[in-house]
């Protein structure tokens, strides 16, 4: 549901695409990621192959979206040189665009819309994936959570950019 109080709508519009860096699939819950490099985004599901998408009731948690700029803070805090994609268990990495822009926005990656819904904050899980302090050093650099309005397919490589912005609710 989009924030009709979202008083940056105005200057969203001018945000550069970012693109699509890795794609992962959790076949099962606590199952290891499969790394692909292109699926289909389904109706109200999620991704194809993922958990996620065989739910039987819809969640506004269908796709989880992280920034390669966010896995650099979060290795930077745990002083490791990198953080693979796997290992934080979010369904895309995507890079060159300011993620917190995108709440409440609906955006086109490849031929699908997604509208982003929440921000996804790291679970426990993240301390043995990352180590100690890996909850830590995710705390607002978990990414966001999406749900798919339009459903399509996406590569990596693809552009990600604003599809549909409100009308803008505070122009003078």
């Amino acid at each position: 549901m989009r924030n009709p109080n979202n008083l940056f709508s105005r200057f969203i519009r001018d945000l550069p695409p970012g693109e699509v860096a890795w794609i992962g699939l959790r076949p099962q819950r606590k199952q290891p990621m499969t790394s692909v490099i292109e699926v289909k985004a389904l109706y109200n599901q999620g991704l194809e192959g993922d958990h996620r998408s065989m739910s039987a009731s819809p969640s506004n948690r269908q796709v989880t979206i992280i920034s390669e700029e966010y896995l650099v803070q979060i290795a930077h805090y745990l002083g490791q040189p990198s953080i693979s994609p796997e290992l934080v268990r979010r369904n895309l990495v995507v890079k060159n665009i300011n993620l917190a822009a995108l709440r409440y926005q609906q955006f086109r990656i490849g031929e699908s819309i997604f509208e982003a819904t929440a921000s996804c904050p790291p679970c426990a899980k993240m301390e043995l994936a990352l180590g100690p302090g890996g909850v830590a050093a995710m705390l607002g650099h978990g990414g966001i959570c999406a749900k798919v309005v339009k459903e399509g397919r996406i590569s990596v490589g693809d552009s990600v950019q604003i599809y549909h912005l409100q009308p803008d609710l505070f122009a003078d």
